[in-house]
């Protein structure tokens, strides 16, 4: 009787743990942030403020980005004649663009300039400005040819700053200014119909994906 006890209490505990390590990978179970002054990394701070609003490019993604995905959006991926996503649905390059957006940089406009001047660049066949914009591999060209270029490497955790654009093969974000215990900063993005959160411990997980790492200028 005693065994029987002790091998359900085992398979119990296992299963616990089990349970645990996958809500807290999923992260539905909040990972404490950390900020740069637990770390004693200074706060970059733009010398810009585009729209003129009174805050600077840096800190306006970041409180932009953050607006967009307070309204919860809709995992979805289709065409707008509009360019930007007006149903509340989109996909990650919306978190990107949109957080752009409130910080005075349009994407749409932006992006389709440099496609009609440098269309080799690109490698696309028929211009869009509607959808170009909205293509990870198309943002990642813009943003090397018009933005800083920063570090890939998440272990230079002072290199990384929240309002950085981060680029990977197949997915896009913005840095956040929250990091986890080593250091590396939170990911602000829109990776799938399921997710909970928009503000994850993520980063880490997908750095043998990072093509580039990117800050507006």
């Amino acid at each position: 009787m005693k065994k029987r006890f002790w091998l359900w209490l085992g398979a119990f505990l296992l299963l616990g743990m089990i349970l645990l390590l996958v809500l807290d990978w999923i992260n539905l179970i909040p990972h404490q942030k950390f900020t740069n002054d637990d770390f004693g990394i200074p706060t970059y701070q733009s010398k810009q403020d585009k729209d003129q609003d009174g805050i600077e490019d840096q800190a306006d993604i970041l409180k932009s980005v953050r607006e967009y995905i307070a309204k919860n959006p809709q995992y979805e991926s289709k065409y707008y004649a509009t360019g930007y996503p007006n149903d509340n649905k989109g996909v990650c390059t919306d978190v990107v663009s949109f957080g752009l957006l409130g910080a005075g940089y349009d994407l749409k406009e932006l992006l389709n300039e440099d496609v009609l001047q440098n269309q080799k660049e690109y490698e696309i066949d028929i211009v869009d400005k509607n959808i170009d914009f909205r293509r990870v591999l198309n943002i990642n060209t813009y943003l090397k040819r018009n933005a800083i270029t920063l570090t890939n490497d998440l272990s230079m955790i002072s290199e990384w700053q929240g309002g950085d654009i981060v680029v990977f093969q197949k997915h896009i974000g913005i840095v956040s200014n929250f990091r986890n215990r080593q250091g590396i900063p939170f990911l602000i993005h829109h990776a799938n119909p399921y997710q909970i959160h928009y503000e994850e411990d993520v980063l880490g997980r997908y750095q043998k994906d990072i093509i580039g790492h990117y800050r507006i200028s």
